[in-house]
């Protein structure tokens, strides 16, 4: 379950999203400008810990390209996880927030593994109103290609690499590769997969193992 509030960010995800892209390796692979970047919506993984936020943001280039960033909010900065900072942000609500490439957060590649092992799917979103919890419809709809009872291998670590548009997580018996631009011409694999929908297009591959 992912608590959203009903809160004033500052900057907003959009203006750090357009501050922090143009300067990311497999960004600049696109060749496409920040600037006119269509925000097509967003999901989240659950954190049992109740302790990150885990959000992924996807978006449309000028030129029709998809671009899928993954993003994680802590209330405290990540040790050894500088050079991946995407920016701070001040929150009416829970107050200075750390934002981070997901991929550099073990917490963000524990919950992507259980989805992808488990057949899982994106946290369902609640907005807290007054303490009040209500239900919030619209996220982008994901689904794992594992099923029930898959094992979840322990992740306490999360190192990635990126070489085109593609970054590989080293996440110690498991690795991940997240899709930065994901293209809907990519046929499904034999292994472990996360996709999306997204309205009159097939089903993207987000993410594989």
């Amino acid at each position: 379950m992912a608590i959203i509030y009903d809160a004033v960010l500052n900057p907003s995800k959009q203006d750090l999203l357009k501050t922090w892209l143009p300067n990311q390796p497999w960004f600049q692979e696109l060749g496409a400008d920040a600037a006119g970047l269509e925000h097509l919506g967003a999901f989240r993984f659950d954190d049992p810990a109740g302790e990150v936020g885990m959000e992924t943001h996807l978006l449309r280039t000028a030129e029709g390209a998809i671009v899928h960033v993954p993003l994680t909010y802590r209330g405290a900065p990540l040790s050894g996880a500088e050079e991946f900072l995407a920016g701070t942000m001040e929150h009416s609500v829970l107050g200075d927030r750390w934002i981070y490439d997901a991929c550099a957060d073990p917490v963000y590649a524990t919950a992507l593994a259980a989805v992808m092992v488990q057949g899982g799917a994106g946290a369902e979103q609640f907005l807290d109103v007054d303490g009040k919890l209500e239900p919030l419809s619209g996220a982008i709809p994901v689904r794992g290609s594992g099923g029930p009872g898959g094992t979840i291998p322990e992740i306490t670590t999360a190192a990635p690499t990126t070489s085109g548009t593609l970054t590989t997580i080293d996440a110690g018996p498991l690795t991940l590769t997240v899709h930065r631009a994901p293209d809907a011409g990519e046929q499904p694999g034999t292994g472990l997969q996360l996709t999306c929908t997204l309205p009159g297009q097939p089903p993207l591959i987000l993410a594989s193992a």
